[in-house]
């Protein structure tokens, strides 16, 4: 795949009208019959998520962290080879693993002292390129780390803003 090609009309496109790079995506939940699972609908696929076992999930579905993470890896992996792509940068393997380190006592409201969510979130990539030269390495790290929009996002989160409505 020519990503360059791909991509050249749409940055063509931006350039000349700013505008039509802003893009809104959006996520709704949805209840279930059981208070510890929902849906969540991104408008192409429906997923199903459920609290974890730790505070009282079936364990069996992914929880909201585990689609947090599972974000991160995402748009890691993929920056990373649209990145490596655009670079010529042949890869035999680029794999991204994401772990992160919550504290469940914030979560249940046991204790005050911690925190509710991940306390730590590793990414890690494990890169196979063999003709790669230490600069192309470190500079696929550098854009790939500056164009993971998830990555960045948690590194500087945006204004949160929430609104409840009250239905009769």
């Amino acid at each position: 795949m020519d990503l360059r090609s791909l991509q050249k009309p749409l940055k063509e496109r931006y350039r000349a009208n700013p505008t039509a790079s802003r893009i809104t995506l959006r996520a709704k939940g949805s209840r279930t019959d059981a208070p510890v699972s929902c849906s969540v609908d991104i408008g192409r696929a429906v997923y199903q998520a459920e609290a974890h076992k730790g505070v009282g999930g079936a364990g069996a579905g992914a929880c909201s962290g585990d689609l947090l993470l599972g974000a991160l890896a995402a748009c890691a992996q993929i920056t990373c080879q649209m990145v490596a792509a655009a670079m010529g940068i042949a890869a035999e393997r680029i794999e991204v693993t994401v772990e992160g380190e919550l504290d469940l006592r914030g979560t249940l409201g046991i204790s005050k002292d911690v925190p509710v969510g991940f306390e730590n979130i590793r990414v890690n990539f494990n890169i196979a390129a063999p003709n790669a030269t230490p600069e192309q390495l470190s500079a696929l790290r550098e854009k790939t780390e500056q164009f993971c929009v998830v990555m960045q996002t948690l590194q500087h989160p945006p204004k949160l803003q929430t609104t409840w409505l009250r239905h009769p």
